[in-house]
């Protein structure tokens, strides 16, 4: 599987520059006509129709590194960290005070957007081999299709859940999808639902990892996964415990055993794991190297186990609600997981009566080995985006260098699942909402519950999914929770749910406010 990978990296970084060399690449969506001339590429040799598809997976990959900040610092698990950088607004957004000037608003725009245009366009250059396709090669061209069509869902999903109402770009005349104005959530949530159900069909009946031509590329189950999380925006709680039934019902995916190694080099291509964005070094200590940039999730200051290992830049910061809820629990395994500690972090916790005496595992030395220093930008880190420094390839220091970046799970799944439950919905699965929450819980030796309630199961996502896409923030205003945002200071109310659009964007595309 490892040589499969391995292989697939190497093959998508050689071939992106010749493929997307053909492509009209743009940074504002209006501007991309994402036009494919006919004569860059020869569409009769069927054996390059993954070349589109390589490209579509890259553009999902290659997320800018404030995409995953911005999508999750306004939950209650999560503060901005960086105190004492130049990002302001980035803190703003995190006390829910959007200055629709900041840089960072636009830039998340302009990401998504470009990622899916260019996955428009790699769907209709892969129709186009279809036209001159024979035998298995229609077949595969169906499923390269479908495949798309869960990459750009993804994308539209999250677009919607930070700013509602959006454009829908099915087809690479942009300009003509801009013109029919911004959809509703309502509407985006619904459109991301039904393409799944288009590509549902052609896509492979197994888990990611054991795919073979493109390993651990999107199958039917994260099509399914990403379906639910649509349906559960909508509130259709009866879709979700139907969708997120038929995952479990599958047998195909289990909880991985380690917590904590779930999230390092261990956990990768786990049977956990429904979606992630990949990325390799290769195994070289130089040469080739696909990375995501987790620095902005390091420390500033540390002590690694390996003394070359470089440290971040002190944002996203897990917050002190998060962790004395953590302590109350004595959750440790999953506090220990999600939480680097500073020095300071630990006295600022113990300042609270409450919490004066801290359980030996609350400590600034992770697991590892690494100690994680006092530093003025933020007192802890997310231990989530943590790649221990032993478990760097030897001459790569850059903080996180090439750890994968887990995107759905199937912890996820079984927690929807038990919600849907709760919610009212029914399920034909031989599983309770009792024994999904306990399944969860067992991996982290937490003793089980009974009679679960949604919140409950909202507790449990909390301690679960803590520092993970956002998933608390959007929980909390699915469901009107404001008083859990308003916290620490910060008073949350309906008017922040969404991010105003970016003024750049308004300044250039028909957009009401």
């Amino acid at each position: 599987m490892k040589n499969n990978i391995k292989q697939f990296l190497n093959l998508l970084a050689m071939l992106l520059v010749v493929f997307f060399s053909t492509i009209s690449c743009s940074d504002k969506l209006e501007e991309n006509d994402g036009q494919l001339s006919a004569g860059d590429l020869d569409f009769t040799l069927s054996e390059n129709m993954v070349l589109p598809l390589i490209g579509a997976y890259s553009e999902t990959y290659s997320r800018g590194w404030e995409d995953p900040l911005l999508i999750g610092v306004r939950g209650d698990d999560v503060n901005a960290g960086g105190v004492g950088d130049a990002q302001g607004g980035f803190t703003n957004a995190d006390l829910y005070n959007y200055d629709n000037g900041y840089w960072m608003f636009n830039q998340v725009w302009e990401n998504f957007y470009g990622d899916i245009t260019d996955i428009v366009n790699s769907q209709e250059t892969i129709v186009k081999y279809k036209e001159f396709a024979t035998g298995d090669y229609i077949d595969l061209a169906d499923q390269y299709i479908a495949e798309t069509k869960v990459l750009s869902g993804f994308q539209h999903l999250q677009m919607s859940r930070l700013w509602s109402d959006i454009f829908i770009i099915t087809t690479s005349n942009v300009s003509e999808d801009i013109k029919k104005g911004v959809k509703t959530k309502e509407e985006v949530m619904q459109y991301v639902s039904d393409l799944m159900d288009e590509a549902i069909p052609d896509l492979p009946n197994m888990r990611p990892n054991e795919r073979t031509d493109v390993p651990g590329g999107v199958t039917r189950y994260t099509a399914l996964a990403i379906k639910a999380m649509a349906n559960l925006e909508m509130e259709n709680y009866q879709a979700v415990a139907e969708i997120t039934g038929q995952i479990i019902s599958s047998n195909k995916f289990e909880l991985y055993p380690d917590f904590y190694e779930l999230f390092k080099k261990p956990g990768q291509y786990s049977n956990e794991n429904l979606f992630e964005l990949q990325f390799s070094d290769y195994n070289s200590d130089s040469g080739d190297v696909n990375n995501h940039l987790y620095a902005p999730f390091g420390p500033s200051s540390w002590t690694p186990i390996v003394s070359t290992a470089n440290g971040g830049w002190g944002f996203y910061e897990p917050s002190s609600k998060f962790i004395k809820f953590m302590i109350d629990r004595d959750d440790e395994q999953r506090l220990v997981t999600s939480v680097c500690f500073t020095p300071r972090g630990i006295e600022e916790i113990k300042t609270d009566p409450a919490y004066a005496t801290l359980p030996g595992y609350v400590s600034n030395v992770t697991p590892d080995g690494d100690i994680f220093n006092d530093y003025e930008r933020a007192k802890f880190a997310s231990g989530k985006h943590y790649l221990p420094s032993n478990q760097l390839t030897s001459g790569r220091n850059s903080y996180g260098s090439s750890k994968n970046f887990i995107v759905i799970r199937y912890a996820e799944i079984l927690l929807m699942y038990a919600e849907a439950l709760t919610q009212g919905a029914s399920s034909s699965v031989a599983m309770t909402a009792d024994q999904a929450v306990n399944m969860v819980r067992n991996r982290v030796s937490m003793t089980p519950l009974s009679g679960v309630t949604t919140n409950l199961v909202m507790d449990e996502k909390f301690a679960e999914l803590g520092m993970e896409w956002g998933i608390r923030y959007f929980d909390m205003i699915r469901l009107n929770k404001y008083d859990e945002l308003s916290y620490d200071g910060r008073t949350f109310t309906a008017d922040a749910e969404y991010l105003p659009y970016p003024q750049d964007q308004l300044d250039l595309l028909p957009l009401d406010k």
